[in-house]
C-alpha cells in the first residue's frame, strides 16, 4: 500500500486519514497535512491511523508534535487507532504514547459536541 494522507471528515470535524508505513521516509507528508488543518484553527481534529500499517519512532514523534501543536491552538485532537491494529498499537503501547496523545479505538464526540 502506497502512503497518503487524506482529508476527510469525521462526525463532522476536519479529519486526517493516514495509509500505508508511517516513518521517516513519509512523516513529513503528515507533518504538512497537520500544520495545514491546524492553521484553519479547527474546534477538533481526528488523525485516524485505522489504516496505517507500520509506524516507527518519527511517526511517534510527529503524533506528540501533533498532540502539542493542537493544544497550542485550542484544537482538540482525537487519534484513532483500533486495538486491532497490532502494528501500529505496539508502538503506542510501548512508548506510552497515550501519555501524550488521546489515542481512542474509534472517533467519538465529545459531550455537547453536535459534529461541528
Amino acid at each position: 500500500m502506497q502512503f497518503a494522507v487524506d482529508r476527510v471528515a469525521v462526525h463532522g470535524r476536519p479529519g486526517l486519514r493516514v495509509r500505508g508505513e508511517l516513518d521517516i521516509a513519509t512523516v513529513v507528508q503528515l507533518a504538512s497535512c497537520v500544520e495545514a488543518e491546524l492553521s484553519a484553527s479547527p474546534r477538533a481534529l481526528v488523525v485516524d491511523l485505522t489504516e496505517t500499517t507500520f509506524m516507527d519512532s518519527s511517526g511517534a514523534r510527529q503524533l506528540a508534535r501533533t498532540a502539542r501543536d493542537a493544544a497550542a491552538a485550542g484544537t482538540a485532537l482525537q487519534v484513532v487507532c483500533p486495538r486491532d491494529n497490532a502494528p501500529v498499537r505496539l508502538v503506542i503501547d510501548l512508548l506510552e504514547l497515550q501519555r501524550l496523545v488521546p489515542v481512542v479505538e474509534s472517533a467519538t464526540l465529545s459531550d455537547g459536541e453536535v459534529g461541528s
